[in-house]
């Protein structure tokens, strides 16, 4: 663990995450129970580089192994309006009367909220203490705005052990996301 760094990106430089997010994209849909076929289209460029350049603010934190990338943790700070909880065309709505978006009903829109967008390190990197690291960090950061009152995490279906990880770290469950395509936990920010 002696070559192990962990760095913030300062310079903008997130495409060092590109092999990373693609693993983590592969990954979710290997543990996808429902509509699996939907992460035929994420990647990289469809959601950390469009989020990352759309986002108000972003904090990319990377883990290096002999100067190696072998994980990374992406937040961003978004100002939310009721156009941001509609349901996207790639979502596999079922009953869109009844599957929820991104922000169940209780959240008051328009606000600025912070989201845990994407933790993944490398087999063999995991259980070391890494990931905890990483989301520590990550918290930090989104609970530094003043004006930022609430954060959220999205974990994909069939990824239970990224659910339990994040409840046991203080989040509680808020509501399945397009009838549990997505499973959303929150928190209020400090």
């Amino acid at each position: 663990m002696s070559s192990i760094t962990i760095e913030m990106v300062n310079d903008g430089n997130i495409e060092q995450c590109r092999e990373l997010c693609n693993e983590l994209m592969a990954f979710q849909q290997s543990a996808a129970t429902i509509a699996p076929e939907t992460f035929d289209i994420m990647n990289f460029d469809t959601r950390m580089k469009r989020s990352y350049e759309s986002s108000l603010d972003s904090q990319v934190i990377v883990v290096k192994d002999a100067g190696i990338p072998v994980g990374y943790a992406f937040s961003t700070i978004d100002y939310v309006d009721a156009s941001k909880n509609s349901i996207p065309e790639w979502a596999p709505v079922q009953d869109p009367e009844r599957d929820k978006g991104f922000y169940p009903e209780w959240v008051r829109l328009p606000q600025k909220i912070g989201c845990l967008s994407n933790l993944y390190l490398r087999d063999g990197y995991r259980d070391k203490g890494l990931g905890s690291k990483l989301f520590e960090m990550s918290v930090e950061w989104l609970e530094s705005f003043n004006d930022v009152h609430l954060i959220f995490i999205y974990v994909s279906n069939g990824n239970d052990t990224a659910f339990d990880f994040y409840l046991s770290r203080g989040f509680t469950y808020s509501h399945d996301v397009f009838g549990g395509f997505i499973k959303a936990v929150y928190k209020k920010a400090d």
